[in-house]
């Protein structure tokens, strides 16, 4: 898949990992247990702490998204559990149901650590953007938001991106603010037909 730019982990990492999150789904929403039955044969990759997110989509459609910003557990481990959460408890969407396993795309995104951004200006942030590169972390108080690099995607120009991800943290599109923080980060992102 697109964008990888951050190229550390090898093929075979990859389609482990969607193993991974792929049992961790068909476990079903009450046999999961946190972590799920990860723990065998896992390289050094696979064991470090990273942040990520799990994409389900249904005829390229979302159906599930979840996963953090910080690493909070081993690579494979929040894998797991970001898959079984996209799967069965993302607010947007009713539970998956079992005749829906088989149609669901598995996407998965591997953040790099994140990277402030000292931008006095809402220009200035525009101009340090790398659309098709940059995911975007927005906080403002509690307000908070981000994008991961696949939504340039859908939103290629770096205005209409900073626009909905400022309307998704549920400031105005033109809000500025000295108190505003981004942070960009970089994912590389792979995943598997369904």
């Amino acid at each position: 898949m697109a964008l990888s730019y951050c190229t550390d982990l090898t093929a075979a990492e990859q389609r482990r990992l969607l193993v991974i999150a792929r049992s961790s789904i068909y476990a079903g929403p009450e046999d999961y247990q946190a972590g799920g039955r990860v723990v065998d044969g896992l390289t050094p990759a696979l064991r470090e702490m990273r942040a990520v997110f799990v994409t389900l989509t249904q005829r390229s459609r979302l159906r599930g998204c979840i996963g953090t910003i910080e690493p909070v557990a081993a690579l494979a481990t929040a894998v797991a559990d970001s898959a079984h959460s996209a799967a069965y408890r993302d607010p947007r969407f009713p539970q998956m149901r079992t005749e829906e396993l088989a149609q669901t795309a598995v996407e998965i995104s591997v953040l790099t650590a994140k990277e402030p951004l000292a931008a006095t200006s809402r220009d200035a942030l525009l101009a340090e953007l790398r659309p098709g590169v940059d995911g975007l972390l927005l906080e403002d108080g509690r307000h908070r938001s981000t994008f991961l690099p696949k939504v340039w995607e859908q939103l290629p120009d770096a205005r209409e991106f900073l626009d909905h991800l400022l309307a998704k943290a549920g400031l105005p599109a033109s809000h500025w603010s000295p108190t505003l923080r981004v942070h960009r980060y970089q994912a590389l992102t792979f995943g598997d037909a369904g």
